[in-house]
């Protein structure tokens, strides 16, 4: 497993999924390598049955996944013959040559629609979109975690993808103590979880509860390394308003735990990803969720979800939230037991096992796709009013 910080998982929603799946094929006769990058702290050889390889990386925003990526199949072309790689994040797609002159089938997990992230400049976007075509034209397959990716690989390279999910981990009878520690009390807060990057609107989720008559309090939780002017637009909007609370990045795994089950409600502000960890989390935490109305958002919390465009709407939700608690609850119920359902990671797990059968039996998408096919249109244009049926979203599941 290649192009991720590492096991175990600290940072994100690739770095989760390869934990959970990866010592899931451990436990089923499969030996595991994940590449990670090097933090400065002890390197275990291994964890939970995987072997791991820590490799170095430059910190610099354009640069740190893409030299680590290199080093990493620099490392596995010398020393190792896997017989399959899964490679994350379509943005390493330049290295899968190499992979393929060592004759390694390989899927990429080609994540959302980078390329239209506002951290990236006109460059940046550029090489992600070039890097899509790359993928397509290189892997023997692509992963997508959400059936609007399924779409935009279909519409733009007339490709198609394996539709794998994320799990949600279900939590019961969770402990409050870390949360009292913060001062706290369970049930007593909004919560936000995010990096800070404008898509996923954080100041916009501030703004909204600026507006809004709330009564409880507003934690934050999140950071950006690579963003300093959009931190700081974030920071003077919380600095008004005393409620709210700007708990910077947490990497206690318990805590987070916490502080997503006994929060009144999770505001999600991502738009341009797939199917979103934090959002999953969220879910099987049974807690209530106000999204970004964007049809990946939509996929994932369907008719139990509260949708928003703009800080205006959601205060309201917001207030609606406070003013029924028991309703809120309730919806809470409804989206844990929807996660509990749909986004399992044994089934996860299940999926990746057998693309990696099919790979090493000879399966691959390689050649079925010239290019774009000219429908970029459809993709600049991509609007958040389609909603998917519920026989859309069980196929988010193999």
């Amino acid at each position: 497993m290649i192009g991720t910080r590492g096991v175990p998982a600290a940072y994100g929603g690739f770095e989760t999924a390869v934990e959970e799946i990866g010592h899931r094929l451990v436990s089923r006769g499969h030996e595991v390598t994940v590449y990670c990058r090097t933090t400065g702290e002890a390197s275990p050889r291994t964890y939970r049955g995987m072997d791991l390889v820590h490799l170095p990386s430059l910190h610099l925003r354009a640069l740190e996944t893409l030299s680590h990526t290199a080093l990493s199949v620099g490392h596995l072309s010398r020393h190792r013959r896997p017989d399959v790689a899964f490679v994350f994040n379509a943005a390493n797609a330049p290295f899968l040559p190499r992979l393929r002159r060592h004759n390694v089938p390989t899927a990429v997990h080609v994540d959302g629609l980078e390329w239209k992230r506002g951290k990236w400049g006109p460059v940046g976007r550029r090489y992600y979109r070039w890097a899509e075509e790359v993928a397509v034209r290189q892997a023997d397959a692509l992963i997508s975690d959400a059936q609007g990716i399924v779409d935009y690989y279909q519409h733009e390279f007339a490709i198609p993808t394996d539709l794998i999910t994320y799990g949600a981990k279900i939590l019961r009878e969770v402990p409050t103590d870390l949360v009292s520690d913060l001062g706290l009390v369970a049930g007593g807060y909004h919560l936000v979880v995010a990096r800070f990057e404008p898509e996923n609107h954080v100041d916009v989720l501030v703004e909204g509860y600026l507006r809004s008559g709330a009564t409880l309090p507003l934690v934050v939780v999140g950071s950006a390394p690579y963003a300093a002017e959009y931190t700081s637009r974030v920071a003077r909007l919380a600095a008004s308003d005393p409620r709210i609370r700007l708990l910077g990045g947490v990497w206690n795994q318990d805590l987070l735990d916490q502080l997503y089950a006994h929060a009144v409600t999770y505001l999600h502000g991502h738009s341009v990803g797939g199917t979103n960890p934090s959002l999953l989390r969220a879910m099987g935490a049974g807690t209530a969720v106000l999204a970004w109305d964007v049809v990946f958002n939509r996929e994932v919390l369907g008719s139990n979800g509260a949708y928003f465009q703009d800080a205006a709407n959601l205060a309201n939700l917001i207030e609606d939230a406070e003013l029924s608690p028991h309703r809120t609850a309730e919806i809470g119920e409804g989206l844990q037991g929807r996660a509990r359902a749909l986004f399992n990671w044994e089934s996860v797990t299940s999926g990746y096992e057998d693309l990696a059968m099919r790979l090493t039996e000879g399966y691959s998408t390689r050649g079925l796709s010239r290019g774009r096919t000219g429908h970029s249109a459809w993709s600049e244009a991509y609007k958040p009013t389609r909603h998917p049926s519920p026989a859309v979203v069980r196929r988010t599941i193999i």
